[in-house]
């Protein structure tokens, strides 16, 4: 009799398990398609989000307990040390984006660049990276410097597609290259991720991109009959921060439901193979990030991805880098390319010109991306060396 009331208990309990488990499962499949369809008819990034965590945590949980732990996960993920940096960083790249510092930058650049065939171009892509390492941004680095070097490269008979074309392909650089905001967002969501082994992990790959641009232009300056120098000169945080708040509540319903286990239980149903499921990533990540801003990509896909990514055995750093190029491709490629629109407003170009002068640099990008998915020493020795990593 008690053994046959036990295995009835184990058997009503594991029912109960079963269809929460399915019932939980669901609401997250609902959350995310309530999030695409918001996104899809124009609603706010912020709006969306929040209002999709919200609406699977009542489906879940009682009312009182889901304003409760809404609120807490807003206040939690806001409360940040790390965020701190973000509006000082905006901050600097404004003070130098209206204080002449530019121009400076360029004078610099055209020293170490100015040797080499095309050297107003090939001034551009040193810019980009000196100007974007400093303020963090890659849009305000394709303004700066677009608006500084374009009319020089004009002056110069340089076909303005081809001086656009350089100034987008390099810009992005200023996102890997420290300081980066889009690096401390991810630091924030990951959990435990230094800012500093982040930031000394994108040194490699940055400037790793920016030499493959400078060669691409240098090849087509040759062709072009672009010279060089003759002689070488002497001389927004708010609603970030929102939005991570509200972030914080998806991934907490993300966690309560399974939704990374269900994901990625999907993923390795298609194949157990590592390099092939980096690739599935690196491809979500490179379309998702076509048509939204990198920041609410990192709130989003980081609590899905890295825990499977850590499976392998790769680090949250190396791939806090991985994230951070696909995004950086993602802001010069339509449809809402945010240094593409600017680098082609500051240039006088249309995008559809622009777009192809890009398709060689894609390539090189590309080979930037595979390395660093691949080869963890590109995006992890420096870390390591600074003692950063254990």
């Amino acid at each position: 009799m008690l053994l046959y009331l036990f295995i009835w208990e184990h058997f009503i309990s594991r029912i109960i398990e079963y269809s929460f488990h399915k019932v939980t499962h669901q609401t997250a499949i609902v959350m995310v398609v309530l999030l695409v369809i918001m996104l899809a008819i124009g609603v706010s990034i912020s709006v969306a989000v929040g209002l999709s965590s919200a609406l699977a945590m009542l489906c879940m949980l009682d009312a009182n307990i889901s304003f409760a732990t809404s609120a807490q996960r807003l206040f939690a993920g806001a409360n940040s040390f790390s965020l701190i940096a973000i509006p000082f960083f905006i901050l600097a790249g404004n003070i130098m984006n209206n204080g002449g510092i530019a121009e400076r930058i360029v004078n610099v650049a055209k020293v170490v660049a100015g040797r080499m065939p095309g050297a107003l171009a090939q001034s551009n892509v040193v810019a980009n990276m000196l100007f974007g390492a400093i303020s963090g941004s890659g849009a305000a680095a394709a303004a700066a410097m677009g608006g500084t070097i374009g009319p020089m490269e004009k002056k110069e008979g340089y076909d303005p597609v081809y001086s656009a074309g350089v100034n987008i392909a390099s810009a992005p650089t200023g996102m890997l290259i420290p300081p980066s905001n889009l690096m401390i967002v991810y630091s924030t969501i990951a959990g435990s991720v230094s800012v500093a082994a982040l930031f000394t992990g994108g040194y490699v790959p940055g400037i790793l991109w920016g030499l493959l641009v400078m060669f691409l232009a240098g090849v087509k300056a040759k062709k072009c009959g672009y010279v060089a120098e003759r002689r070488i000169p002497a001389k927004m945080t708010g609603i970030i921060t929102f939005m991570i708040g509200l972030s914080s509540i998806m991934s907490w319903v993300m966690a309560f439901t399974g939704l990374p286990d269900l994901i990625a239980n999907g993923m390795l149903s298609i194949t157990e193979n590592r390099y092939v499921i980096l690739i599935l990533m690196n491809i979500i990540l490179l379309i998702v990030g076509t048509f939204m801003d990198p920041t609410p990509v990192v709130l989003i896909f980081t609590p899905i991805f890295l825990p499977i990514c850590q499976t392998f055995g790769m680090h949250p750093v190396q791939f806090g880098i991985m994230v951070t190029l696909n995004l950086c491709i993602g802001t010069i490629t339509p449809p809402v390319g945010s240094i593409l629109f600017t680098g082609a407003k500051v240039g006088n170009v249309k995008i559809e010109q622009v777009f192809q002068e890009l398709l060689p640099y894609f390539g090189v990008i590309l080979i930037v991306l595979l390395l660093t998915t691949y080869i963890p020493a590109i995006s992890m020795t420096l870390p390591t060396a600074a003692g950063l990593i254990q």
